[in-house]
């Protein structure tokens, strides 16, 4: 509280102005009530005229001095502002999107989408056994943290240094060296929610501000089993390709493992499901074969979307067409978990394929008509996205998804 309140109406805080354009409303309304109950009829209707003026007059200046006095006491002014208002009268409108996967294709999808709605709820495979997440599940008997802390970094509303710290990875001269920032912090975090994942999760969304939720899948410690067309089995997720045989299906070690009750409840009250894009085995299916999500996600009225990677995957999806995608997700699932597919057509430049030659790695053949005769409609246009590497333009696959979804829901804004 200031100790002169005369200071509001110093020159350049645009609020006295205001307020002396309702007082003179108030004034004009005042005259034209006194004209209004005249017994000429001439002067009555201009007395009601009056009264319109000074109540436009009234709004006019009360709604600008109120934005006057906000844009003082926010930091970044009016532009701040009228963020503040977009995010909560427009992107709050916006429909109940559930995506489902993991890596680095989820964590982009969620990063452009939470333009278009704030109403999106990232459901993450836990499953990552390498690198940093690796590391920390083993020692702190945890499940895996690094796209967890992918999808909160992506619907972070804070700073953007914040989303860099998390991200930050040390160097290969400290002991720490291969472990994110984030994925630490996650760590330490569990251990002062007394080993609860969901709530470390859940405190560390208020930490970044988060645009939506981030939900674990489950918080069971699992680990993948794939068995491969040769019969043989390999356990853990940055094992599973290695193999270079063709796998035949995907289980976890812990067969009773239940998806988390955000999730569960994410799921039943959500407008559009989406599943993908990643990997297909070890990003999108983990979740899937979870007991009892994939009814769930069948059971549940949302139009469910799948998002099919625009290149295979050496030792996961050698081969594949998109047809293969969607057959291998219903055979780890049902077929009620996929209304529509969503797939790239575009053909990538020759020269950028090269580097894919050498790790085995193909574009993914559209073979609209066999999905549909699986009974999912196909959408197949330009997705395709080229620079060092060949992927989804994010921009692309954005606007199909919103032309997609705006094309099968009435979405109320």
């Amino acid at each position: 509280m200031p100790k002169n309140p005369f200071k509001w109406l110093y020159p350049g805080m645009k609020v006295k102005r205001w307020f002396f354009t309702s007082l003179l409303g108030v004034v004009i309304v005042g005259v034209g009530a006194v004209l209004s109950s005249n017994e000429y009829e001439f002067v009555s209707v201009l007395g009601v005229v009056w009264i319109l003026c000074g109540m436009i007059l009234i709004v006019m200046g009360m709604s600008k001095m109120i934005v006057s006095l906000l844009t003082l006491f926010l930091p970044k002014g009016e532009r701040e502002l009228v963020n503040i208002l977009y995010q909560k009268r427009y992107l709050e409108r916006g429909p109940k999107i559930v995506t489902i996967g993991g890596g680095h294709g989820l964590s982009h999808l969620i990063f452009g989408l939470k333009e278009y709605t704030s109403n999106i709820t990232a459901i993450v495979t836990v499953a990552d056994s390498g690198g940093s997440s690796g590391r920390l599940r083993e020692e702190f008997n945890i499940v895996a943290p690094g796209d967890i802390r992918n999808c909160l970094v992506a619907l972070a509303d804070a700073p953007a240094l914040m989303g860099e710290l998390f991200q930050f990875r040390f160097s290969k001269d400290s002991e720490l060296k291969g472990h994110n920032f984030g994925n630490l912090f996650l760590t330490a975090m569990v251990q002062l929610t007394d080993g609860d994942f969901e709530r470390a999760v859940k405190e560390t969304s208020k930490v970044l501000a988060i645009r939506g939720k981030v939900v674990p899948a489950t918080v069971s410690n699992i680990h993948l089993i794939a068995e491969y067309s040769d019969g043989t089995k390999m356990e853990g997720e940055a094992r599973i390709p290695s193999k270079g045989v063709a796998i035949d299906r995907l289980s976890l070690t812990d067969e009773d493992a239940y998806p988390t009750s955000d999730a569960l409840a994410a799921i039943e009250d959500a407008d559009i499901i989406i599943l993908g894009p990643g990997s297909l085995y070890t990003s999108i299916i983990p979740n899937l074969i979870i007991k009892g999500m994939s009814d769930a996600i069948a059971k549940a009225s949302a139009f469910k979307i799948y998002v099919c990677n625009v290149m295979t995957q050496k030792g996961e999806t050698t081969g594949y067409s998109a047809s293969d995608h969607v057959k291998a997700i219903v055979k780890h699932s049902n077929s009620k978990v996929i209304d529509a597919c969503l797939i790239n057509n575009a053909t990538a430049p020759e020269n950028t394929l090269d580097r894919y030659q050498f790790e085995e790695s193909f574009p993914v053949k559209a073979d609209i008509e066999k999905i549909r005769e699986m009974g999912c409609r196909v959408v197949a246009t330009d997705l395709l996205g080229v620079t060092d590497y060949v992927q989804h333009d994010s921009s692309k696959l954005n606007r199909a998804l919103i032309r997609l979804i705006e094309a099968n829901r009435v979405i109320k804004r």
